[in-house]
């Protein structure tokens, strides 16, 4: 149970990261839920509603108390280190406003876990998938509206939540797009021939009329196109194709990036295309081509 005052500053919490830093509905969800959680927890704990004096004074103990039973509850470490970064975003926020220390919290450090490397497609793979997604509807211009969307997930690297937010204003797309990343961070990414192609096709079948401020995507009733069918038609496509699970929307946004590194890609370069504000982050596709290249070796090597 969140008392009226908690609530009140989670709201405001939330409203200030969309408004500051174009965070996606998703991420907002989890905020919700990742403060929530703690914030209900330390009710519990502490044995009386959470406002926001006793939030001041939470404590080592109180942390530690939380994390534990977190671990308890079967939380893996990725997730717990996610819902601690949630829990400090918030105390950040409240603590600038509401002028205390939050040190208890933000001295907490975040279990260690082993980073998932990303998992591309192989390259004739994601070309399949371009070929393919478009026999997925039986409608022509549903089938070209995919293949525009899936072009600008591989062709551009874009996330998929940044391809469906682009606006009538944004075509016909330019030969640099600028695209307003997580964190409200700003890129130029540069626009491939068949990316411009494929959404001039959709935009010449689509029956529905593009506005300036409007999105471009749009599902079959006419409203704004949402990644759960786009992730819904990816997955149709790779049973079709025999293709893993691990072959997503946001794999090809990996494949983007792994291709390129391959072909011989600068990493900065790359980490810009991406909207990367760390370059580690982006180092993780060297790890990726590092193993595939190792694969290819004991696969093919005569001395292997």
């Amino acid at each position: 149970m969140i008392s009226p005052a908690a609530q009140e500053a989670l709201e405001r919490f939330l409203a200030h990261k969309v408004a500051l830093e174009n965070v996606s509905d998703n991420t907002v969800a989890a905020y919700r839920r990742d403060v929530s959680d703690f914030i209900t927890f330390m009710t519990m704990h502490r044995g009386e509603p959470q406002g926001l004096a006793p939030l001041k004074d939470i404590d080592v103990p109180d942390m530690r108390s939380w994390m534990a039973q977190a671990r308890s509850s079967g939380i893996a470490p990725r997730s717990l280190a996610r819902k601690l970064s949630a829990v400090k975003s918030f105390y950040r926020w409240l603590a600038e406003r509401e002028g205390f220390e939050p040190t208890a919290v933000l001295a907490m450090r975040a279990p260690k876990f082993q980073a998932k490397l990303p998992r591309p497609l192989a390259e004739d793979a994601a070309l399949q998938v371009l070929e393919t997604v478009e026999l997925q509807s039986q409608e022509d211009w549903v089938g070209a509206r995919d293949v525009a969307v899936i072009t600008l997930l591989y062709g551009c690297g874009l996330r998929i939540s940044e391809a469906l937010d682009l606006k009538g204003k944004d075509v016909p797309l330019p030969e640099t797009l600028r695209i307003v990343g997580k964190g409200g961070k700003e890129r130029l990414v540069p626009v491939l021939d068949a990316a411009r192609a494929a959404m001039e096709h959709y935009i010449s079948l689509s029956p529905h009329m593009v506005t300036e401020d409007g999105a471009v995507f749009r599902g079959v009733r006419g409203g704004p196109l949402s990644a759960r069918v786009v992730q819904k038609t990816m997955q149709q496509t790779r049973q079709q194709l025999g293709l893993p699970a691990s072959a997503t929307p946001h794999a090809l946004r990996h494949s983007f990036a792994t291709h390129l590194l391959s072909a011989g890609g600068d990493l900065r370069a790359i980490q810009e295309l991406l909207g990367h504000a760390s370059l580690s982050t982006t180092q993780a596709y060297t790890q990726v081509d590092t193993a595939r290249l190792m694969e290819v070796y004991n696969r093919t090597h005569p001395k292997a």
